[in-house]
């Protein structure tokens, strides 16, 4: 908690934190442009929200990507502002960064990760069953389908209309779930795009990374979404209770 503050009490990290904001997956060149620093200095700056767990980082090639990470602040928001506006407070999150590579999809436009306290196998099951895919989905209460290799699976609504369906791509048993992701809540036409789970067993917690690909013009507004199930899916392993919303 001690290096959130620090980290965003500087202007010159909260500019890089805005610039991510606004065009996330940047590499150090394209941020040198926000600051009228060295280039060193920018470096120093970045190390700083790193280490903080603001922003995580994915090299390839030659160069070095940066993204924003939000669960962070979201952590702070539950342990300083939510006890003082709300009769109960949310389960903190405990975030960190480090992220594994997939070569083969490139560069992701979205990084976001999480540490839940529980088993590998209680994680899977619920990014891989459809009874609790439903429990802790933050605005569906029904899923139909599996998360087999070539199956669908479509998020239901309350009023009975599809929300969004995956298709699996990949599964690495306990460890990596590649899927589609096909938004139909932006209409029939919606581009496609592809998701990533990356699950890694911590001892006593598990780190899960989400990382999403190919994101159209226009959509980039997943993040929100993605921060809901996270907080809700983290709720629902840690309390036995997820955070459903009012849609």
């Amino acid at each position: 908690m001690d290096q959130i503050f620090k980290a965003l009490n500087d202007p010159a990290r909260r500019a890089l934190l805005d610039s991510l904001r606004a065009q996330d997956g940047q590499s150090l060149s394209a941020l040198e442009q926000v600051l009228d620093q060295s280039r060193f200095g920018v470096m120093k700056h970045l190390r700083v929200l790193e280490d903080a767990g603001l922003i995580v980082t994915r090299k390839q090639g030659r160069f070095k990507y940066h993204y924003l990470n939000a669960l962070p602040l979201q952590e702070l928001m539950d342990r300083w502002v939510a006890p003082f506006l709300q009769p109960q407070a949310r389960s903190l999150s405990q975030l960190k960064q480090k992220l594994e590579r997939d070569a083969k999809m490139g560069k992701p436009d979205f990084i976001m990760q999480t540490f839940i306290r529980c088993t590998q196998d209680a994680l899977w099951a619920a990014l891989t069953e459809a009874d609790q895919m439903a429990a802790y989905h933050f605005a569906c209460n029904a899923v139909q389908g599996n998360a087999k290799i070539g199956s669908s699976t479509a998020f239901i609504l309350p009023n009975g209309e599809a929300m969004l369906r995956q298709v699996t791509t990949a599964l690495d048993p306990k460890s990596r779930i590649a899927m589609t992701f096909e938004p139909l809540f932006m209409g029939p036409d919606a581009p496609t795009s592809h998701m990533v789970y990356l699950i890694e067993d911590q001892g006593g917690q598990c780190k899960l990374t989400i990382e999403h690909y190919d994101i159209a013009p226009g959509q980039e507004g997943f993040g929100e979404g993605w921060a809901r199930l996270a907080a809700s899916l983290k709720s629902y392993l840690e309390t036995g209770s997820a955070l459903k919303a009012a849609m």
